[in-house]
């Protein structure tokens, strides 16, 4: 059955803490969550972001504390973005969360249905300097949930899986954690010297794609939220490779895209050519450039590859 999500639950916006109150914001106090803190997330559920507020901010500004098990939602910079509140927690106003009617539908599965509403959800945005889904728009988005029994079944086939991604994401934490540190101290141990990024290797852009284009099958298609579609044109690349994400809140991202032949949009720059220093050792060179300081802007914060090659690094002196 259809349902409005205000029928099924009640919208909640957020809001900022003016920053010109220090003691607005706490190194441990109510946790405040923005888009950039679910950037790269792929848990289901969230405890806090990379901030939190004090409740003498909470009162003096327009976030709301919402309860554990709201479904929190980015509504802007960018669309989609989606989570399980573990906790008590407040937003800012880029988010449009939803506190669940538990006797209409389960939290978990709402939070599914909302992962796979990101593109409906961009279509019906509006906004000129960026685009945003409003409370009223959230409101009246229409999602088909069951019956509580149905969900319970389907939430049987998919939780399972969630947890079993989420062990596996956890273990290649670690392996990536301990492939960082052997970087570290291959340059720490060895005779280093100090190159330009962009020397080093061979940066380029991805191409822009038109909605239009994306198909059901073909070509995948990849943004800077991961895979977003397909297309029948011609692949970008054919191999994995490093990117890094270059518009929007997540600008500065480095990942590593472990895929053959993919389309890579214009909000992805890419690792072209690499000398054939290996993947693994390019990711960890270039994530310890650290990107996101070389991000210009702040409404479309951007990494541009001119911004990028003031980047040094360091490599073993034997690598020309």
């Amino acid at each position: 059955m259809k349902y409005k999500l205000s029928e099924i639950g009640k919208v909640v916006g957020g809001g900022t803490p003016s920053t010109k109150h220090p003691e607005y914001y706490t190194g441990s106090g109510i946790p405040w969550l923005t888009p950039k803190d679910l950037s790269g997330y792929d848990k289901m559920y969230i405890s806090k972001g990379g901030r939190d507020i004090t409740q003498e901010g909470l009162e003096n500004s327009s976030a709301k504390l919402l309860p554990a098990n709201s479904v929190l939602v980015s509504s802007r910079a960018p669309i989609g973005y989606v989570a399980i509140a573990e906790n008590e927690i407040a937003t800012n106003q880029g988010f449009k969360s939803i506190i669940p009617n538990r006797e209409l539908v389960i939290p978990e599965y709402l939070y599914f249905v909302m992962k796979t509403s990101k593109q409906d959800l961009e279509q019906i945005a509006s906004g000129s300097t960026f685009k945003e889904v409003s409370t009223k728009v959230m409101s009246n988005f229409e999602v088909e949930i069951p019956d509580l029994d149905e969900q319970r079944k389907v939430l049987d086939y998919l939780l399972p899986i969630t947890r079993k991604i989420e062990k596996n994401s956890r273990i290649n934490d670690n392996l990536s954690k301990f492939r960082e540190l052997l970087y570290m101290r291959l340059i720490q141990s060895s005779d280093v010297k100090e190159v330009k990024l962009t020397e080093l290797f061979n940066i380029a852009y991805g191409k822009n794609i038109a909605k239009s284009e994306l198909t059901k099958s073909g070509t995948k298609v990849f943004g800077a939220n991961g895979l977003i579609g397909y297309t029948q044109k011609p692949s970008i690349i054919s191999a994995p490779t490093v990117t890094i994400t270059s518009r929007g809140s997540g600008s500065g991202y480095v990942s590593y895209l472990n895929i053959g032949n993919a389309f890579l949009t214009n909000n992805l720059l890419y690792l072209n050519e690499n000398k054939n220093l290996g993947l693994s050792f390019s990711y960890e060179t270039i994530k310890s450039a650290n990107p996101k300081q070389f991000v210009t802007g702040s409404a479309q914060p951007q990494l541009t590859i001119k911004n990028l090659s003031q980047s040094l690094v360091k490599i073993p002196s034997d690598i020309n």
